[in-house]
């Protein structure tokens, strides 16, 4: 069974940054493209970042572009998600994802396309 732990959210002031990160287990990283998606209180869950599982090609929201960076370390099972410059808007639940595919190049924005959810991380952001 495949499981995803995130971690590394928390409490920050505009303008600061957090680095979350997404451990998988048992499965081999490789064969997913991974991605990030956020739920705000009251609103749906919405893409955020996404790698493929080369970590050749990568996907984000245009609300984060430039902002934050997604990063895979496939020999650590591990995936990143580095976020900068943030804002009050950003604060959400964060939530990690694998999607099972064959080609290594693509990657999916659309949730109904992973396979495997983490529990998810808060992320707060004050103004």
């Amino acid at each position: 069974q495949v499981q995803l732990v995130e971690s590394g959210g928390g409490l920050v002031q505009a303008g600061g940054s957090l680095s979350l990160s997404c451990v998988v287990s048992g499965g081999t990283l490789n064969r997913y493209a991974m991605g990030w998606f956020r739920q705000a209180p009251g609103k749906e869950r919405e893409f955020v970042a996404a790698i493929s599982r080369n970590g050749g090609s990568t996907g984000y929201a245009d609300s984060v572009k430039g902002r934050f960076t997604i990063s895979r370390d496939n020999a650590k099972n591990t995936v990143y998600l580095q976020m900068n410059s943030l804002k009050p808007e950003d604060t959400a639940v964060y939530y990690c994802a694998a999607e099972l595919l064959y080609r290594t190049g693509d990657y999916s924005r659309e949730d109904g396309k992973y396979d495997y959810w983490g529990q998810g991380t808060q992320v707060t952001v004050s103004s």
